[in-house]
């Protein structure tokens, strides 16, 4: 497994409670609970980890954790924009 995949899944489950069994292709960050304020902390969390940066906004809550694997990947292969994730 990817192993950025592998550290969200570990802060959901581990700094959100989220039961992994929830943690399934597709699933939105609202649907595992997360609020606005969560989704933030999610994504500050997983920036500091891997040392990057993207506006506080760049991820909300229907996005999946898929998408916010995905983010950090454009963020360290060093994509310069990134849009919001998880709007429609």
């Amino acid at each position: 497994m990817d192993p950025v995949q592998d550290y969200v899944n570990t802060v959901l489950t581990d700094k959100f409670e989220v039961p992994s069994d929830d943690l399934r292709p597709g699933v939105t960050l609202t649907e595992l609970g997360l609020d606005s304020l969560a989704v933030t902390e999610l994504l500050v969390t997983v920036q500091e980890h891997y040392g990057t940066g993207a506006p506080d906004d760049a991820v909300t809550g229907e996005a999946t954790p898929e998408d916010v694997v995905a983010l950090v990947h454009q963020l360290l292969g060093g994509t310069q924009h990134v849009g919001q994730m998880g709007e429609e």
